[in-house]
Order: C-alpha cells, then sequence, then structure tokens
C-alpha cells in the first residue's frame, strides 16, 4: 500500500521460498547484517484447484490487493484528517496491534472455511472489505457536508461584520419600517475607510438623507452604518457603494422570524455535524480493523497462489515476515537486492538477462522477481 499523503511507519517484506533453500537461518542471521526481525508467515493449504485457475485469481488477486490497501491508506487519511492528533489509535485488529496481528497471524477459519477454493475465498473477503470502504466513503461524504453546513451558520453568527448574520445587532428602531419611500441600507464598511464613508456617503446618489448615517456594530475588521433615503435610488447607491470598497448587506431584511429560525440552524447544524463526526469516528476504527484482517487474507493467499505457480504441488515453501520500521524502512530496496542476489537462481539462468523469465512472469506480477516477495506498508 502506498498514498502520497501518507508515510509508512512500518513497512513488512512477505517471502515465500522452497523449503530446500533452507533459508531461515540465512534471513535471521545474514540479511542486512541480522538487523531485521523475522517471523514465520504460517499460510495454510487451500484448495488450490488447477493450474490454469490459479493463474486467473493471481491477476484477479492482483487488483484486489491494490483496491484494499488503497481502502486501509484511504481509511487512515479520514481518520487523520478528523482526529486532532495523528495516533495509531486505529490500528487495532481483534483487540491486538496491527504489528502483532500480522507478526503472530493466523487464519480466521471460523469466518474464511478452507473447504471452500479459493475464489470463493477471495470473493467472500473482497465483497466484505469494498462493502465496508464503500460506507466509509458514504459516510466520509455525509460529515463533509454536515461539516460545511455548519460553518456556513457559524459564519452567520461568528464571522465578521460583512458576512455574519446581524438579526441580533440590529434594533427595529435602527431601521426605518413600513415606509412607502424610504428604506435603511446597511453598510459593512473596513475600518480604514471609515473616514472616506463620513465624507462621501451623502453624495453617493441623489437623495440620501443627509447626516442619516448611524453606526450599529463595530469589530476589528469593519463598522456597520445605517444609511436612510429614498428607495428609488437604492440600487444606485449600493452599486457606487461597492466601487468604494464598501460591503453593502442586502442580505438582510429585519424579521424576527427569520432571527429565529437562525438561531435553530446553527444549534441543529451543530448537533449534526458532530453526531456525523462521532458516526465516522466509529465507522472508521471498525472498518480499519476489518479491512486491514481482509487484506491481510488476501495476501496470505496471493503468496500461496503464487508460491504454487512458481515452486509447483505439492506445496512445500516456508513463508516468512521481514519488518522494517523507524530508520530501518530506507533498507527495503537493500534487503531487496541482497535477497536476489542470495536466491536470483530460483528464476533460472535466465533470470540474470532478462531473456527468459518465468512462464506465469507477464501473468501473475508486473514486478517479477525470482520469488514469491510482496510488500506490506502500515501507514
Amino acid at each position: 500500500m502506498s498514498s502520497s499523503s501518507t508515510q509508512a511507519i512500518a513497512d513488512y517484506l512477505i517471502l515465500s521460498l522452497p523449503q530446500s533453500t533452507n533459508a531461515h537461518e540465512w534471513l535471521e542471521q545474514s540479511l542486512n547484517n541480522g538487523k531485521q526481525p523475522l517471523y514465520n508467515l504460517k499460510i495454510p493449504d487451500f484448495q488450490s484447484g488447477t493450474l490454469d485457475s490459479l493463474v486467473q485469481e493471481s491477476e484477479e488477486l492482483t487488483k484486489i490487493d491494490q483496491q484494499l490497501g488503497s481502502s486501509v491508506a484511504k481509511v487512515i487519511e479520514i481518520l487523520n484528517s478528523i482526529i486532532d492528533s495523528k495516533s495509531n489509535t486505529a490500528r487495532i485488529v481483534q483487540s491486538r496491534s496491527i504489528f502483532d496481528y500480522i507478526q503472530n497471524f493466523q487464519w480466521n477459519s471460523s469466518k474464511y472455511r478452507l473447504d471452500k477454493p479459493i475464489h470463493e475465498l477471495v470473493k467472500i473477503i473482497s465483497n466484505e472489505a469494498i462493502t465496508l470502504d464503500n460506507d466509509v466513503r458514504a459516510s466520509f461524504q455525509n460529515y463533509q457536508a454536515a461539516k460545511s453546513n455548519f460553518l456556513a451558520a457559524d459564519r452567520k453568527k461568528n464571522g465578521d461584520l460583512s458576512i455574519k448574520s446581524l438579526h441580533e445587532i440590529v434594533k427595529p428602531e435602527q431601521f426605518v419600517l413600513d415606509s412607502e419611500h424610504l428604506t435603511t441600507i446597511l453598510i459593512a464598511v473596513p475600518n480604514n475607510l471609515v473616514s472616506d464613508f463620513n465624507k462621501t456617503y451623502e453624495t453617493l446618489t441623489q437623495f440620501v438623507i443627509p447626516r442619516s448615517a448611524e453606526v450599529i456594530a463595530k469589530d476589528q475588521e469593519f463598522t456597520l452604518f445605517g444609511v436612510t433615503l429614498f428607495k428609488k435610488y437604492q440600487q444606485d447607491f449600493i452599486t457606487n457603494a461597492r466601487e468604494h470598497r464598501w460591503h453593502p448587506r442586502t442580505d438582510f431584511t429585519y424579521n424576527e422570524e427569520v432571527l429565529n429560525n437562525l438561531r435553530k440552524e446553527f444549534d441543529l447544524t451543530q448537533a449534526t455535524e458532530m453526531k456525523l463526526k462521532n458516526d465516522l469516528i466509529r465507522l472508521s476504527k471498525t472498518a480499519y480493523l476489518d479491512i486491514v484482517a481482509s487484506w491481510f487474507h488476501i495476501k496470505v493467499i496471493r503468496t500461496y497462489v503464487e508460491a504454487v505457480l512458481r515452486y509447483g504441488l505439492p506445496p512445500e515453501f516456508d513463508n516468512y515476515l521481514i519488518k522494517f520500521e523507524g530508520s530501518n524502512l530506507k533498507n527495503v530496496s537493500k534487503a531487496k537486492k541482497e535477497l536476489v542476489q542470495k536466491f536470483g537462481y530460483l528464476g533460472g539462468d535466465g533470470y540474470s538477462n532478462n531473456s527468459n523469465l518465468h512462464e506465469y512472469a507477464s501473468l501473475v506480477d508486473t514486478d517479477y522477481e525470482p520469488f514469491v516477495l510482496y510488500d506490506f506498508e502500515i501507514v
């Protein structure tokens, strides 16, 4: 799994080699000077079917492996975006840390019965994970919409005087109400332009009532004025005010019912945003552990399928996990080169000159190695 917006905190190499290589001692003592923790990976015997069916499964497994890796990365990205601190609290699988779960992996035979053929197991596992992934993405979209609604309501309540709701600021007596000819316009004027406003507002258009400008409110950015003029020249006044870089609050109409609705809107959007956020966090944490478990089961099946295609039946191969973390993360590529130097002969004489690769290479894995090797990154 890789993601441009996330960074691995640990990386495992999943390695499968024929038992005849007797690789354990070399891997433990010599690979990267014996610095990498080594674990045995227990892979059960599956109902393998024909070689042709395994080749088809290997293609499908490649796609699903990548898809579930992206799903896990997306869940982590969502959690990191809504939880203040990027902690490892989500990285718990079946009451254990993800590291313990992987390093002591046991196939969930009660959930994924081994008497089922591989293609059925792959379908069951992947469908469960993909459904969860879709649920998380839908929940995230709902939360984003609720958050956007709350932020809009918050701006109305707590923004500056050029954007916030004015219903709790303006009083009825500051308005000309129910007049056939006169109206009151509210103007939010940047504080550094107040002097200019006082000098020019009366001549901005015809029939502005002299000395009618009244300071209604003031904040760090703006001063809110009410200006009275004839309705006939209202639009001209608004247009000219904008040319002066003032902000006419044409969105405001004094109405007690609107004020009550705005109060309800803020409370409702805040409660909805908080509920959907908490629901999303719970769902994402649950989805993380379930998708990671599904993903690693897919990795195990993929390793088995590839090992059978590479090394043949009966399945006589050893499976390992090699762990990299912290400062040793940069040693992954170095370890891969050492593995190729040690076990490259498994690819046959042609591996060194790339002229005669394994017959399944182009079908099974685009990043072909002379043995079975996969990455498993934790971000």
